[in-house]
């Protein structure tokens, strides 16, 4: 949980008071490779940060399934949409390893928000970097080429190109697996 810890501490100055609310109200689950962590229709009730591991957010489908985000350890992640609305999620969300998170609920972060000095400048903080992290890969689907897209991940996201299996980041970019064989050949 330090790491936690720590990256609240960048953000804004923590009381022990306000940490030890934040920390009593996380649980730890793990999650095995493959399984899904959030299941398309139904709602999201935690907001998690990875201990351990990667996961992605797809749409299910009948052929294929399109992938449209990752996160990693050390990252905050949720169904985050259907976390706030409080409704049935559009998509899944898959462990693509063994993945250890620690959750907090809806209603306790409605409490933490209420009762700690850190909760509300956190979770703004939280949200702007999801949003601003969702607005520019939007962008580059509409206005960069395949090619771009996929050089734009060495630089922006390298776990991604790392670690992630290539059919998912075919997905991910919006080209088929021939396509970025063919991007793949022509850049080396």
């Amino acid at each position: 949980m330090e790491h936690i810890r720590k990256q609240f501490e960048e953000i804004c100055p923590l009381t022990d008071d306000d940490w030890q609310s934040f920390c009593a109200n996380l649980t730890r689950q793990e999650f095995s490779k493959g399984s899904l962590i959030l299941k398309e229709g139904q709602k999201e009730n935690y907001l998690s940060f990875i201990d351990r591991g990667m996961i992605r957010f797809y749409v299910p489908g009948i052929d294929n399934d399109l992938t449209f985000g990752f996160s990693f350890e050390g990252e905050f992640t949720s169904g985050y949409d259907s976390f706030l609305t409080r409704t049935d999620s559009d998509y899944s969300i898959e462990a693509l390893t063994d993945t250890t998170l620690w959750r907090l609920t809806y209603d306790d972060l409605q409490i933490i928000y209420k009762t700690t000095s850190m909760g509300n400048v956190i979770g703004r903080v939280f949200s702007e970097r999801l949003f601003l992290l969702k607005s520019k890969r939007e962008l580059s689907l509409l206005s960069d080429t395949a090619e771009q897209r996929y050089l734009k991940l060495f630089e922006e996201r390298p776990n991604l190109i790392r670690y992630i299996p290539l059919k998912y980041i075919c997905s991910y970019i919006g080209i088929t697996p021939q396509a970025l064989s063919r991007i793949r050949r022509r850049i080396s």
